[in-house]
């Protein structure tokens, strides 16, 4: 008899419809952090080397449209020390800057976080359905008098562990995008973190402001 892993399924009961639900919601968050969350949208790489040269030209009024146009963390930081650049000096912008910076940092985070409940949720939730698949199982044995009939029960396990394998199967994908989206935030951090480095010695901590 040939295995048909889709009926399988259908016949996995209400935990499979939850499994389903998690698993459109990976897919969802997972497609709109690659479409958003791009290194031009933290760092754009040449930003700085657009920054340098309108700051030391002093025409901050471009400049400010430039970081307008180059919407990005980065940018947004950025836009902070042209704002504030008389008020504070060069070492309190940066702190302020870093601040700035993390806060946004945070929030992008925040948006792959569903990963990490999909990840944790649907094998829990693909564990309850297999033990409610073996008591249904068990208690078809019991009420048919069938314990000399093993296919009754192996079928019922068998139901019953698709739920199991469901739960695996969106489980995974989540948690290696969870962690690839981490590792994405943390390497763009720190490519922000040098470009900030990079336009403060260039532009404040030579007495150029």
């Amino acid at each position: 008899m040939q295995f048909n892993f889709l009926e399988q399924l259908a016949a996995g009961g209400a935990g499979i419809w939850v499994i389903a639900a998690l698993s459109v919601l990976a897919i969802t968050v997972a497609l709109e952090r690659f479409h958003r969350f791009r290194t031009s949208a933290v760092a754009p790489p040449t930003l700085v080397d657009e920054v340098v040269p309108l700051w030391q030209a002093g025409q901050f009024d471009q400049l400010d449209q430039v970081l307008k146009q180059r919407d990005s963390v980065l940018a947004r930081a950025l836009q902070f020390v042209v704002s504030h650049r008389h008020r504070w000096t060069a070492d309190e912008l940066a702190q302020r800057a870093g601040e700035i910076a993390s806060r946004q940092l945070r929030a992008q985070q925040q948006r792959a976080y569903p990963l990490a409940v999909v990840a944790t949720v649907a094998p829990i939730v693909g564990l309850l359905g297999t033990v409610i698949g073996m008591i249904e199982a068990f208690h078809v044995i019991a009420f048919t008098g069938g314990m000399g009939d093993a296919s009754l029960l192996a079928g019922g396990i068998s139901k019953a562990l698709v739920n199991t394998a469901a739960g695996l199967a969106v489980a995974l994908p989540s948690l290696g995008l969870h962690h690839y989206f981490r590792h994405r935030l943390v390497t763009s951090g720190l490519a922000m973190e040098e470009q900030l480095e990079r336009m403060f010695d260039a532009c404040l901590r030579t007495g150029s402001h």
